[in-house]
């Protein structure tokens, strides 16, 4: 299982505690478990337990701060969630965030959403490096606490496993040149005794066995083709 980059999600004054628990849940389905809290506003973890589904364990250790400073302080990329336009930083989709948090690992990135009701003030959008938005729709452009970070969370997922070294599967062995060989031969008997040959016309059994030459055979499925072709040509009525 490949594990997303050094993520920190930090959430500023939350006051819902279902948001706080979805928001648990969010993290927890993409592999997140470093999250900060600034000024928790609700002590609810009763309702937030309800809705932390197989989440629960994130609840009872988030780093409850006071500041977006202290929740930030070892982080080396600090993006902050807001559609503003701020001159001199960079507004950057999920995907790109994503792939750059991947980038800077060993490095700690925070993410840092604003409360429920205004986002980011504007102190805390100056203190991020960079901003990021999703590109939602204009009619409907703010999302939910836990809908937002499953858009990161997913992000970053994805650009963890698409840079992950690929182990494939052990391949079958490959069907020899003689197996092949045996292969075109049984064909060319089988349609020379069905009819469709008419003279040598070697060439046609010859184009017709490239066919499955190309598709790259193993030696179990050229067995199988031979046994097929025998098979059937042993059930042809003889003159």
């Amino acid at each position: 299982m490949s594990a997303v980059p050094p993520v920190r999600v930090v959430l500023l004054r939350p006051r819902n505690p279902q948001n706080l628990g979805a928001a648990a849940r969010a993290m927890k389905n993409f592999g997140l478990d470093d999250w900060a809290i600034v000024e928790l506003g609700t002590h609810d973890f009763a309702a937030a337990r309800r809705v932390a589904v197989h989440a629960e364990d994130l609840l009872d250790r988030p780093r409850l701060v006071s500041t977006l400073d202290e929740a930030v302080a070892d982080c080396a990329w600090v993006v902050g969630t807001s559609s503003r336009k701020v001159r001199g930083k960079r507004r950057l989709t999920p995907d790109e965030v994503a792939r750059e948090a991947l980038a800077r690992a060993p490095g700690r990135t925070a993410i840092v959403f604003g409360d429920e009701r205004s986002g980011l003030a504007n102190d805390e959008v100056d203190r991020c490096h960079d901003l990021s938005a999703i590109p939602s729709a204009p009619e409907q452009p703010s999302l939910n606490l836990a809908q937002a970070l499953v858009v990161y969370g997913y992000a970053l997922r994805a650009a963890s496993l698409a840079a992950a070294p690929r182990r494939d599967a052990p391949r079958a062995a490959a069907a020899t040149d003689a197996e092949l060989g045996g292969l075109e031969e049984a064909l060319g008997e089988l349609l020379r005794e069905g009819g469709f040959l008419r003279g040598p016309e070697r060439h046609a059994v010859r184009d017709l066995a490239a066919t499955l030459r190309r598709s790259r055979l193993t030696r179990a499925e050229a067995r199988l083709w031979n046994a097929a072709l025998r098979c059937v040509r042993g059930r042809l009525p003889r003159p």
